[in-house]
């Protein structure tokens, strides 16, 4: 007997089974191809809650984007999203239909000036006729500027759905940029300058091979390098002083647009330590708004003369009276230093002076003398030519470039023969003792120290956590 637990399966026929087969296959390509909107906006929502603000920062934003994403309140774009699946659902089949079509953004294009470009030949590689450059630029006065190429210097080119021009910019300098901007009847032109913030920087080194080389391995420019050899020219010798080991300190003004150095203020306060001896200088304004540098204790880095009028030279030949000419062949007094460096190199005033000569003199070929007061008198032979300005009975300041280096009369190559008087008798100007300029006045000593003080501090404070972090 047979029960109905035991029956055998109905059989059903074999096209029947293949058929169900079949539809089974095409029913799940449907749903692996077709997902239906209730699981994709649950997927939707689930990766919107799960994503934080944090993590959906691009990695170039800064830390103020940062910090506003993190702490943004209800009214944060992120605090919006959490909407339900049905809110998301038709989200979702709301975005596909372009909601404004008729006016298209304007087409963004950039070129690099290369070598042999014109206006013309830009205008071309952006698919604009060369022919509108002309009209272009007469639209505007200043328009013109756009026609002054550099190499490297890169266009912008905005144009309308229809191709014309609409705007056309390009960066100068970190700090100026120009544009033309149509409008109803031309082009109008601007020019637009970032004001630059600022701060102030630090940088310290140590000389190992040249102070300009180290200056430079240490972040510091080539004319703040100078402006710190003027500041501390009058008690070091640049030309000879220089130690391998010898250190600096400089706090100075930079100038910052959009978080980038573009340029570089004075030197506020720096300190220069030369075979173990340290000179500092303060750089003070007084109420008349005038400005010079003084030590930490007020009396004045300025001398009556600089010790060397050319900067960074090599010293050839020493003051001595019993050196041979090197072309005379002969035992001759030398009453000078000869200072050696590149044709062309500038001169400088040692001091403030009326200008005796600016000529031609025997030997010494271009000369400038100089007569500073009733007491000193400097000589400058040998220049390739006088600065513009400098003439016979004219006078000079201090530090200003009143010639360059050459090899003009009895000469074997290009140098400065200076020679240095008093009263008459020439002395070394290496050994000379130089006067000293007037310390800060009593009635501004107060307002001097409450300035030179802080940035005392900070150069100490800056050293010591320079110091410190590398010895980690």
């Amino acid at each position: 007997m047979t029960t109905e637990s035991s029956k055998a399966p109905p059989l059903y026929p074999k096209t029947h089974l293949l058929a169900a087969s079949g539809i089974a296959a095409l029913l799940s390509l449907a749903l692996l191809v077709f997902p239906s909107s209730d699981v994709e906006a649950k997927k939707t929502t689930l990766s919107l809650e799960l994503e934080s603000p944090a993590e959906q920062l691009t990695q170039d934003q800064d830390a103020a984007d940062v910090v506003q994403a993190t702490n943004e309140p209800a009214t944060s774009p992120f605090a919006q999203i959490d909407n339900s699946a049905e809110d998301t659902q038709e989200t979702a089949q709301a975005e596909p239909a372009p909601v404004v079509e008729e006016k298209k953004p304007a087409s963004h294009r950039e070129v690099i000036v290369a070598k042999g470009d014109t206006l013309s030949t830009l205008f071309e590689k952006v698919g604009l006729p060369a022919t509108s450059v002309h009209e272009i630029l007469a639209s505007d006065k200043q328009a013109k500027q756009f026609s002054q190429l550099k190499h490297g210097q890169k266009l912008e080119f905005e144009l309308s759905p229809d191709g014309q021009l609409t705007n056309l910019h390009s960066k100068l300098n970190d700090i100026e940029s120009i544009s033309l901007t149509k409008n109803d009847k031309a082009y109008t032109f601007n020019r637009i300058t970032a004001k630059p913030t600022v701060r102030s920087a630090y940088v310290h080194g140590v000389i190992n091979s040249s102070l300009s080389q180290s200056a430079a391995r240490a972040g510091l420019s080539h004319s703040l390098t100078m402006d710190m050899a003027s500041v501390f020219g009058y008690d070091v010798d640049f030309a000879q002083d220089i130690r391998q080991g010898d250190e600096f300190d400089v706090i100075y003004e930079q100038k910052v647009v959009n978080g980038k150095a573009v340029g570089n203020g004075p030197i506020l306060s720096a300190r220069f330590t030369n075979r173990g001896k340290t000179y500092t200088a303060v750089r003070y304004t007084n109420k008349q708004g005038n400005s010079s540098y003084y030590t930490a204790d007020g009396n004045s880095m300025r001398k009556a003369f600089i010790r060397t009028p050319v900067d960074f030279a090599r010293i050839s030949s020493k003051f001595s009276m019993g050196r041979k000419h090197p072309i005379l062949n002969k035992i001759r007094a030398h009453k000078g230093v000869d200072y050696a460096a590149p044709r062309g190199t500038p001169i400088k005033a040692a001091g403030d002076g009326k200008v005796l000569l600016a000529g031609r003199r025997g030997g010494y070929g271009n000369t400038v003398i100089l007569q500073h007061g009733n007491t000193y008198t400097t000589l400058y032979g040998h220049m390739q030519g006088f600065a513009k300005g400098v003439k016979t009975g004219g006078t000079v300041k201090q530090g200003q470039v009143i010639g360059y280096i050459g090899t003009t009369g009895l000469s074997t190559g290009p140098h400065l023969h200076y020679e240095f008087q008093v009263n008459g008798v020439h002395v070394d100007p290496l050994g000379q003792k130089l006067p000293m300029a007037d310390p800060i006045a009593k009635a501004e000593r107060t307002r001097f120290l409450a300035q030179s003080q802080p940035l005392m501090a900070r150069m100490e404070q800056e050293k010591a956590t320079l110091l410190a972090s590398s010895k980690r």
